[in-house]
């Protein structure tokens, strides 16, 4: 059973391989307050909160991680709209990674219209089984948001929506866990 979350939650993922997608609607024209062009990042955070390393941030100019461990997939359209996703195999990341961040970016003309409906699915990416969904709400200036991160615990692995925003996109996210190399 999918389960409803808003920004604040946390759950615990009863699955420790994980598809992550965000979907949303074409509306009009993107940079027009219509349809925004999305793409999902993910950092993998040592103890300190910050990437070990450059290559800890997977996005869509470096699209693996170099274990082969956390990759992005072929942005798709199909009949709900359109969708971007990454898979990230949680349990077999080493014990250095403490937290992964799930972010969302777009282009200079934001996430669009608020009837693009953007929003996050967590699956298990053996099954294909929805665990839960997570509506995207930045504000109007927002080009990136973290959508979550995804925390180690003795039990495994606990999700927790965060929503935090920014207006300076994916280059100023990844400037805030460590990420100095340029995005673009």
């Amino acid at each position: 059973m999918t389960q409803a979350l808003e920004r604040g939650a946390t759950i615990h993922l009863p699955v420790a391989s994980l598809r992550a997608v965000v979907r949303w609607k074409p509306t009009g024209i993107a940079g027009a307050q219509g349809s925004p062009d999305i793409d999902l990042a993910v950092l993998l955070l040592g103890p300190g909160g910050r990437v070990r390393t450059e290559g800890d941030f997977v996005f869509y100019n470096q699209p693996r991680h170099p274990t082969g461990l956390v990759r992005r997939l072929t942005k798709r359209r199909d009949p709900a709209g359109l969708r971007d996703s990454v898979e990230a195999d949680l349990g077999r990341l080493d014990g250095g990674v403490t937290r992964v961040v799930l972010a969302a970016s777009s282009g200079p003309g934001g996430f669009g219209a608020p009837d693009s409906d953007p929003r996050l699915l967590l699956q298990d990416a053996a099954s294909g089984t929805s665990l839960a969904v997570l509506p995207l709400t930045p504000g109007p200036t927002e080009t990136a948001l973290v959508c979550g991160l995804f925390s180690r615990t003795p039990a495994g692995w606990d999700f927790h929506a965060t929503g935090r925003g920014y207006a300076g996109g994916l280059v100023a996210l990844a400037a805030d866990f460590g990420v100095t190399a340029a995005t673009g």
